[in-house]
């Protein structure tokens, strides 16, 4: 299986440039907006990690053109471009995943999406916080949640949190 390409969309420019900064160290090429002029369809090999505001639908588009292509993205948006962007980026695959960013070896079966909805409850956010921060909608939050509590073998959200914060503490 090849190397995950990193998907994200994030809220502010100082998150996006951690983000870029990351892929860079980890070889990609920042390129910064999403209009890919390159003749090849297939842009995995180049690793391209494509960067920049989206503020219309226009922008957002060629940002998953480019995904589906095999660039990476760095998205900035807000309120429902946002979720909107977030969930079509997610049909090319999963967001959250930086290069040079270790996996969790705490031995928790969690995908990267409960883990950090894990943590922002951790942090102290409520389900519906940890929704709009991580651009899914409430009732994914929730199904990712009880997938987590089942994963984790228990009952109640504060108890997966619990063994979250023990875990990610050790």
């Amino acid at each position: 299986m090849g190397e995950q390409v990193p998907l994200h969309v994030v809220a502010g420019t100082g998150d996006a440039d951690q983000i870029v900064r990351r892929c860079a160290a980890a070889g990609w090429a920042a390129h910064r907006g999403f209009a890919l002029l390159e003749p090849a369809w297939d842009l995995a090999e180049r690793r391209l990690v494509c960067h920049g505001q989206v503020g219309d639908d226009h922008t957002a588009s060629q940002a998953v053109l480019a995904a589906a292509r095999g660039a990476g993205i760095v998205a900035v948006a807000t309120g429902a471009l946002a979720l909107s962007l977030a969930a079509d980026l997610r049909r090319v695959g999963p967001l959250g995943l930086t290069p040079g960013k270790a996996e969790a070896a705490d031995g928790l079966d969690l995908d990267a999406e409960q883990r950090a909805l894990l943590g922002r409850l951790a942090a102290g956010s409520t389900i519906a916080a940890a929704a709009e921060a991580e651009f899914v909608s409430l009732r994914t939050a929730n199904r990712r949640i009880a997938s987590a509590r089942q994963s984790l073998g228990v009952k109640t959200t504060r108890e997966a949190v619990m063994i979250y914060i023990k875990h990610a503490r050790d």
